[in-house]
């Protein structure tokens, strides 16, 4: 794997990997942008249901990289945001396989998933205020989403590192693992999501995604707005009749 972001498929899922290990997966333009490609080719492939992105070399990504940075590369990508993602993931399930550092822009990139597994080696921070900066892409907005705010509040202004058993008590991960089966984890996980319905899969997490935004007036009438093209789908009909036949279904996407 020579090029900064390797892309493999297996069985319904897009494996993403960060592969510049000898920076400790720090982001440049080039990795950001392949990264937006890889999720430009998950949303656009209809067999294609869910997508992994982990990283090489015993460590997920430590952020930005500094000297690309300095030498005047901006690291992220017109719609998509730092490394290509944190503005906007993909519209399909992303799991987040995260061993060893996942901090600063890293950090960002694992809360940009919708699910995260961590082996016991990750280590997860927003340090950027310790260098007089703050996490901008998405950190300080998505981490109080997903954790207790008072400890949202504690990680953002200490900019401490924490552990995974921490993580894990704090409800932040789906699956935290023994070392090294990171990946192993988040891709059985995967194929389980990839199992469903493709068209259920997207609307799901599109409702999920933006109900938060949501007055209580028109919730049902938006959820409406999602739902029912996806309960009149072909998909649809065959899982009934999958179901009524006791074999599995098989999805068209449409």
């Amino acid at each position: 794997m020579d090029t900064p972001v390797h892309v493999e498929q297996q069985g319904g899922v897009q494996v993403i990997t960060l592969n510049r290990p000898e920076v400790r997966n720090a982001i440049n333009t080039a990795t950001a942008v392949a990264i937006a490609e890889a999720l430009d080719q998950l949303d656009d492939r209809n067999d294609l249901v869910a997508g992994v992105i982990t990283g090489t070399g015993g460590t997920f990504c430590t952020g930005m990289d500094l000297k690309a940075f300095l030498a005047g590369e901006r690291p992220s990508v017109d719609g998509r945001g730092f490394a290509g993602i944190t503005e906007k993931s993909s519209a399909k399930p992303l799991i987040a396989a995260v061993e060893g550092y996942a901090v600063a822009g890293g950090f960002e990139i694992v809360l940009a998933c919708d699910l995260i597994v961590a082996d016991e080696t990750a280590v997860f921070g927003l340090p950027e205020v310790k260098r007089g900066l703050l996490a901008g892409g998405g950190g300080l907005l998505r981490l109080p989403r997903r954790v207790p705010h008072q400890l949202a509040v504690e990680w953002s202004l200490t900019g401490d590192y924490f552990s995974a058993a921490v993580a894990h008590d704090a409800r932040l991960l789906n699956r935290l693992v023994p070392e090294g089966q990171a990946l192993n984890e988040a891709l059985a996980l995967a194929k389980s999501i990839a199992k469903n319905g493709p068209l259920a899969l997207r609307a799901t997490k599109k409702i999920i995604s933006e109900a938060r935004d949501w007055n209580r007036d028109e919730e049902f009438t938006r959820m409406r707005e999602i739902y029912e093209p996806v309960r009149s789908s072909e998909d649809a009909k065959e899982g009934a009749r999958a179901f009524k036949e006791k074999r599995a279904p098989v999805w068209q996407g449409r």
